[in-house]
Order: structure tokens, then sequence, then C-alpha cells
């Protein structure tokens, strides 16, 4: 098994994100692209000692940018959405 750190690359603190931790009990991840959605339950179980219920993954199509004629594009990412089980949480801070 892959080190849990490569797959959690960090967690997002984001207002979406605060909502969502506040009121559905969900958290979101910048995760490794390869990372399957058993190996990032795995992973958040490990490193923050919760019970996962739910794991949901979105790839993130990088934004293009532009600087006068220069273009280029920035990296994609994957971003995973975890559920936890009743009564359980991790620190925003």
């Amino acid at each position: 098994m892959r080190d849990m750190h490569y797959i959690i690359r960090s967690q997002i603190l984001s207002e979406k994100g605060t909502e969502l931790a506040k009121s559905f009990n969900q958290y979101l991840f910048r995760v490794a692209k390869d990372a399957n959605k058993i190996e990032i339950g795995q992973a958040v179980a490990k490193i923050f000692g919760v019970k996962v219920a739910t794991v949901r993954v979105m790839n993130r199509l990088g934004k293009i940018k532009r600087r006068g004629a220069i273009g280029g594009r920035q990296s994609s990412w994957k971003r995973a959405v975890v559920r936890l089980k009743k009564g359980e949480s991790i620190n925003l801070a």
C-alpha cells in the first residue's frame, strides 16, 4: 500500500468546504490523481483517526491562463468529498 500522505495531498479549506463540514459532516481533500475511493477512505481514516462513511471523487480540469502571447494551463487535479460517520469530525484548523 502507498504512503497515506501521498494519497491525501491537502485538506481544502474554503467557504463551501466549511459549510459542508458544518451541515453534512463532509470534508474536502486534494488527492493524488491516481488514487481511488477505497485508498482515499483508508488514508483519511488512518491519518485523522475517524470512520469514513462514503467517498466521492471528481477530476478538476486545470484553468487556461494567458500572459500576452504566452498561453498555458494550470495542472489538473482530483478532489475528494469524504463523508464521515455520525459523531465523527475532523479539526478544520
